[in-house]
Formats: structure tokens, sequence, C-alpha cells
């Protein structure tokens, strides 16, 4: 039986390699390429590595048929919080362009209340 278990995990594991080196990073490299050079470029290769990711580690719960012997291994509904995991990621990715056009503003208007240092006073000693 240890075998067999070891033998399952060690063809999981490789399934995970072949899934990250054949789909995740050719997908988010040529969506890379589509984008050019755009300000969305990196955000959305992130949100793509970020659900990649989310996905593998998701994926041998939510290829599972059916419902399990045992009601506690299973016990959340993986498939609607996969589906949650997911809008936030899209929601962050499509919100942060705005955050980054406000948060500039304010930390200008942060710098421009400081009073300024005195230069005479920069660096003595006393």
């Amino acid at each position: 039986m240890q075998e067999n278990a070891t033998q399952q995990h060690m063809v999981w594991l490789g399934g995970a390699v072949l899934l990250h080196d054949g789909v995740i990073a050719p997908l988010v490299f040529l969506v890379g390429l589509v984008l050019g050079r755009g300000d969305g470029r990196g955000p959305v290769r992130g949100a793509l590595l970020v659900a990649g990711a989310l996905t593998a580690v998701a994926l041998p719960v939510l290829l599972r048929p059916g419902e399990t012997a045992n009601a506690s291994v299973l016990p959340w509904d993986y498939r609607s919080n996969w589906l949650i995991a997911m809008v936030a990621v899209a929601t962050v990715t499509v919100l942060r362009p705005a955050a980054r056009r406000f948060l500039p503003r304010v930390r200008s208007v942060r710098r421009s209340r400081q009073p300024a240092a005195d230069p005479g006073t920069a660096g003595s000693d006393g």
C-alpha cells in the first residue's frame, strides 16, 4: 500500500511540474508578449501566476468526482471557494491601476504639508 501511495504522489508531482512548465509559464509569457510594454503587463502576468498556482493546488479537489465516503475529509465546497479566489485575484488586478493613480497624489499632498528641514542644520553635530 505504501508503494502505491508513493507512486501516486510522484505522478501528481510530475503532473504539477508539467502543468506549470507546459501550460502556466508559456501562457504568462505569451500574455506578456501580447500586452507589450503597457502598464497592465505586470499586474496581468502576476494575476495569471497567482491564478495558475491556486488552480494547481486546488486541482486534485476540483477534479475529484462526487461525494466522499467521509464528509469530514472535504467539508467545504472547494469549487465555490476556488471561484471566489479567482474573482478576488481578478478584482485586485483590475483595481490596482486605479489605486496606483490615486496613491501618488496622496503621497505628494503629504510631502507638501511637511515642514522643510533647515539646510543649515542638516548634518551638524550641534
